[in-house]
């Protein structure tokens, strides 16, 4: 029974060293994205989007002028 007791409390300590290193690690950042790099990237499509959509409509309607 004892022999029971010192597997399971040893494996129980292994689990918590082991979430502890896991709170306590610090996550190397290098290479990752941020939510203001996705959001600007985001916005600069959308502004791309309006220019060309504009420019589209003006040729499109100065093409109708020509006939």
């Amino acid at each position: 029974m004892l022999k029971l007791f010192i597997a399971l409390q040893l494996a129980a300590l292994t689990t918590l060293a082991s979430l502890e290193d896991r709170v306590t690690r610090q996550r190397d950042e290098r290479g990752s994205v941020t939510i203001e790099q996705v959001i600007w990237a985001g916005a600069v499509i959308v502004i791309v989007g309006i220019v060309v959509a504009a420019i589209k409509f003006f040729v499109t309607s100065e093409s109708a002028k020509i006939k």
